[in-house]
């Protein structure tokens, strides 16, 4: 069973979202709805770093690695976006060489875009279960730095942030078992990716907590539980007022969202469900036994859940 043996971390310094409202391009009213309504208050942003420096930082927190790299059989960066440069100039293949895993076979997985690191978890523990090797493991890498103007935000949802996360994964671990997953492309939003026109925006809003909800609820039949068995919900940091909406559609309270990171890490591609994993264990959110529940959406669009018993 795919599970999570060890994840860490990387949250660079924040800059306040004011700061940021000129590169962004908000009005004086769209600032204030960022920080009142959507709970944005600091965004993760690394000057002067790459997106490899991002990664290297995460694979340096996880202590689990050292002396185990031979074990590493895969290395998944999941990513947002397609990578900006060719092979082998590309972060991972530098990453490989970098951290003694250039026996490792290198995947790149994109094509749910934010959803990506969740896909590239599932993918994970499906290559070590074929792998047969039950001291085999899989490295999982996510985290991406701002570029362009229109990476920057996504307009009217949320701001994007730089942390980056690294993930050990084994396909036979006793903690953080992955029990259900599930994923759901709805493509009609396919060449809309910005969400720039404000139609296309408006029913990605209607279809949003519904279409979650959906894979939610597929995560959860999975794993043979419902929401009141969740102790928490890791979701992707786009924003707090979207999961008004969501908990309305599941039945769930509010304060079952790990919500504590929005407002210091903005959203930071595939790596938000795995940072907010790493920081609400820390804080004692989560107990042996406990089962949890990652989100994440994809514009594109696709939506995932997976279910995880600590």
């Amino acid at each position: 069973m795919t599970a999570i043996s060890a994840v860490a971390s990387h949250r660079p310094d924040t800059v306040p979202l004011d700061r940021l409202q000129h590169d962004i391009g908000l009005t004086d009213l769209q600032l204030r709805q960022y920080e009142r309504f959507y709970g944005l208050a600091e965004i993760c942003r690394e000057p002067g770093s790459g997106e490899a420096d991002l990664l290297r930082q995460a694979v340096a927190a996880l202590g689990e690695l050292p002396g185990r790299e031979q074990d590493v059989r895969y290395v998944l960066q999941a990513r947002t976006m397609p990578s900006p440069l060719p092979y082998p100039r590309t972060s991972i293949a530098t990453l490989l060489s970098e951290l003694g895993l250039r026996h490792a076979t290198g995947v790149v997985v994109s094509q749910h875009a934010c959803a990506s690191g969740l896909l590239a978890l599932d993918m994970a523990g499906t290559l070590l279960a074929a792998d047969g090797d039950p001291d085999a493991l899989a490295l999982v890498l996510a985290g991406e730095k701002v570029g362009t103007r229109q990476s920057q935000s996504i307009p009217g949802v949320t701001v994007m942030g730089e942390g980056a996360a690294a993930v050990l994964v084994s396909a036979a671990g006793t903690r953080d078992r992955m029990l259900g997953y599930a994923a759901d492309t709805h493509s009609r939003f396919h060449d809309a990716f910005l969400m720039d026109d404000e139609t296309v925006a408006a029913d990605f809003r209607a279809v949003y907590p519904v279409a979650l909800g959906e894979v939610i609820h597929a995560a959860l039949d999975e794993a043979g539980c419902g929401p009141d068995d969740v102790a928490l919900v890791l979701p992707h940091n786009v924003n707090r007022l979207s999961w008004v909406a969501v908990c309305k559609q599941l039945g769930l309270p509010l304060d079952r969202i790990y919500l504590d990171l929005v407002p210091r890490t903005g959203h930071c591609f595939c790596a938000d469900p795995f940072i907010n994993l790493q920081q609400a264990v820390a804080d004692r959110r989560l107990t042996p036994g406990d089962r949890y529940l990652m989100t994440s959406v994809g514009l594109g669009a696709t939506f995932a859940a997976m279910v995880l018993q600590h």
